[in-house]
């Protein structure tokens, strides 16, 4: 009898262990197994953006999705906003792409390339494309000439554009007086940065002379030693230019701690959320704010139409589409900020679609979207 009852407590117990170890369906993104889309998840499908660094301006940009997100109803059609930050490295964004590429849940992906020039990923979004993955560009893009086949289209900033309105600006700040300028960026090779260095040296025309162009690989250390070492090279520096978002915090923390704000004008890119006290502390001379928070919006409402094949919006984005020239680019707004006071920039020398803000008409705006930075 004792015998039988632990044969009996043995076989329970044995049940007992294969029910509690027996696997359970997956039902996380990406999970593998998946290849029906939702329903065969169990889960939604994620258009995602993967920005190219970790970087403040993206805060914008990730408000913009998940507004997107939610009116355009996202969750009761099967899908979800996943906002993914590389490393500002090729191949951090390379392993991101990799992964898509063996999950079953992607259903888009906008991403901000940080090499224009990598063929491996160029490769990558191609694989994309292949398994039916939509692939577009915001705020980076391919090099167009190269690889422009591998996304379907660019939304964001017209870059050259930008870099011209910006010049211009320095130009009329300049008063006629010559300056001499270095810029200071992340990479020195990366689309957006390349057109917006080139496009402000053909705004401010002869009014500055550029000296050098400094990378920092997206480090903040670095890009503070930068500047302090460019100032520490050339003795006739009088304008430093911020070309990615947490560039300016650098330059004008060393401005104010080396005491030559006086003889040394700031201009930048992007408004950081330090960039803004810098020019209410009157240590930034003009800002050329993108809008990030309607490129994360845009960039999810152009995926999703591709991936419901909405004819009607993505014709009202791309009336003309055809890749070539500028028929395959969505370009979103850009302004001019300045501070409320003593500025020589006044709209007559921007382009139309170009809008002047004050400081403090730029900081309502922000504050009617909730953001502290753009």
């Amino acid at each position: 009898m004792r015998s039988r009852r632990f044969v009996l407590s043995l076989f329970g117990a044995l049940c007992a262990a294969v029910l509690t170890g027996c696997p359970k369906e997956s039902t996380a993104p990406g999970g593998s197994g998946s290849s029906g889309g939702s329903s065969a998840s169990g889960g939604s499908k994620r258009i995602v953006i993967l920005t190219n660094g970790d970087d403040p301006f993206w805060d914008a940009c990730e408000s913009g999705a998940k507004q997107a997100e939610k009116d355009l109803g996202l969750e009761g059609k099967g899908f979800t906003v996943a906002f993914e930050r590389a490393d500002f490295t090729d191949q951090g964004q390379i392993d991101k792409l990799k992964q898509y590429n063996l999950q079953s849940d992607i259903a888009a992906v906008g991403i901000s390339v940080f090499n224009p020039e990598s063929r491996a990923i160029a490769e990558e979004l191609r694989q994309l494309q292949q398994k039916g993955v939509k692939v577009i560009t915001i705020d980076g893009d391919m090099n167009r000439e190269k690889f422009r086949d591998a996304r379907y289209a660019y939304l964001g900033t017209d870059n050259l554009v930008a870099g011209k309105e910006l010049g211009r600006a320095a130009k009329a700040i300049a008063g006629g007086t010559p300056l001499n300028h270095v810029f200071f960026v992340g990479s020195t090779t990366a689309a957006n940065a390349v057109a917006r260095m080139d496009g402000f040296n053909a705004g401010v025309e002869a009014a500055s002379k550029e000296l050098e162009r400094l990378e920092d690989g997206g480090d903040r250390p670095k890009a503070r030693s930068n500047v302090e070492s460019a100032l520490d090279r050339h003795k006739d520096i009088s304008a430093l230019v911020g070309i990615w978002a947490y560039n300016t915090p650098q330059i004008s923390r060393v401005v104010a701690d080396r005491k030559i704000r006086d003889k040394t004008k700031v201009f930048c890119f992007d408004a950081a959320e330090e960039s803004i006290r810098g020019m209410q502390d009157g240590n930034v001379d003009v800002m050329l704010v993108q809008n990030p928070f309607q490129m994360g919006a845009d960039g999810v409402k152009l995926m999703l139409a591709l991936i419901e094949n909405n004819d009607a919006t993505i014709k009202e984005m791309y009336p003309t589409y055809a890749q070539t020239d500028e028929n395959d680019m969505f370009k979103t707004e850009l302004r001019i900020v300045v501070p409320d006071n003593q500025s020589t920039v006044t709209s007559e020398i921007l382009e139309k679609s170009t809008r002047l803000m004050k400081l403090s008409e730029f900081k309502k705006w922000l504050e009617e979207r909730k953001l502290v930075s753009s």
